[in-house]
C-alpha cells in the first residue's frame, strides 16, 4: 500500500531516530516491516496508560525552594522563556494562591492553613477539555491517553484556546521568545512568536520510559500515574483520600486532584 510524502517522512525519521537507518539499506527489509519493528521497539519503551492523571501532595510543598525546583525542571526542559516581566511570562507550571486556584469554591469553614497556603498549578488536563473545542485549526487536541496536547505548527495564534481554558494554564507568545532562553534543551522544541503553549504532562518523556521531570523533581509531592489502573498510586489516592480539583462545577472532569489533608483525611 502506498504511503504519502508526510507519511514516508514520518516513518524515515522515526527509523533514523531508532537506529534502523542502516538495517534498510543492507539486509533489505521490506518498508513496512522495519515501520513495525519501529513502533513495536516504540511501544516497548514507553509508559503507557489510558488516562494519565496527577495528584499534587501539598503537604511536601512547605518552602519557596519546593516550588521553584519543580518549576525549574519543567521550564529548563522545554525552553519556556524568562521575559523578566509578568505581562509576557510564559507558565507551564506554576505557584499560585488558594483564591485564584480554586476560585468560586471557597468554603468560609475552610482550614485557614489551605485557605492561606500557595499551590502547584498547571494544566489540567481535563477529559472535557474546552480549549480542544475553541481551536479552530485543532492545534491542540486530545490524545487517546487523556493527554491535551499542541501541535505547535498548527497554531495560528487566534488564542480562543486561552479564552475557553477557565485554568489560565495557556500562554501567549507575543515576541519571539527564543532570546529569552536561557540554555536551549535539545529535548523539545523552541517555539516563535504568536504561538500559545502549556504544559504536555511531558509526553516527550513518557515515550522514552520516563516520568514527567516535574514528578522526578518533586520529592514525592507529584504523584504520577494512570487513573483508570485500580492498582496505580494515583488510583489509590483518589479513591482513599480527601482530594480536591479546580473548579468541579464547570464539567471539565480536571485530572489534576489537590491532596490537601494528608493522612488527617485517609
Amino acid at each position: 500500500m502506498s504511503i504519502n510524502r508526510r507519511q514516508f517522512l514520518r516513518r524515515a525519521g522515526m527509523l533514523t531516530a531508532l537506529g534502523f537507518g542502516g538495517a534498510v539499506a543492507f539486509t533489505g527489509f521490506r518498508k513496512k516491516e522495519v515501520a513495525e519493528a519501529a513502533e513495536y521497539s516504540l511501544k516497548q519503551k514507553a509508559v503507557l496508560a489510558t488516562r494519565w492523571a496527577m495528584v499534587v501532595d501539598m503537604s511536601k510543598f512547605k518552602t519557596e525552594d519546593d516550588f521553584n525546583r519543580v518549576t525549574e525542571a519543567c521550564h529548563r526542559l522545554h525552553n519556556v522563556p524568562d521575559f523578566k516581566n509578568t505581562k509576557d511570562e510564559i507558565k507551564w507550571i506554576w505557584k499560585d494562591d488558594y483564591h485564584h486556584s480554586f476560585a468560586g469554591g471557597h468554603n468560609q469553614y475552610l482550614d485557614e492553613h489551605i485557605v492561606h497556603s500557595p499551590f502547584m498549578v498547571l494544566c489540567n488536563h481535563c477529559e472535557n477539555p474546552p480549549c480542544v473545542k475553541a481551536c479552530p485549526t485543532q492545534a491542540t487536541f486530545k490524545r487517546r491517553d487523556g493527554i491535551v496536547a499542541m501541535d505547535f505548527h498548527r497554531c495560528i495564534g487566534c488564542r480562543f484556546c486561552m479564552a475557553a481554558c477557565p485554568f489560565g494554564a495557556r500562554s501567549f507568545n507575543f515576541k519571539d521568545p527564543r532570546p529569552f532562553i536561557n540554555e536551549v534543551s535539545p529535548e523539545y522544541p523552541t517555539r516563535t512568536a504568536g504561538v500559545v503553549e502549556k504544559c504536555n504532562f511531558c509526553y516527550e518523556r513518557l515515550a522514552k520510559g520516563e516520568q514527567p521531570a516535574c514528578v522526578e523533581k518533586s520529592n514525592g509531592g507529584l504523584i504520577f500515574g494512570d487513573l483508570d489502573n485500580p492498582n496505580s498510586e494515583v488510583r489509590k489516592i483518589v479513591s482513599t483520600k480527601f482530594t480536591i480539583r479546580r473548579k468541579p462545577e464547570l464539567g471539565t472532569q480536571p485530572c489534576v486532584y489537590y491532596l490537601v489533608g494528608g493522612d488527617d483525611h485517609a
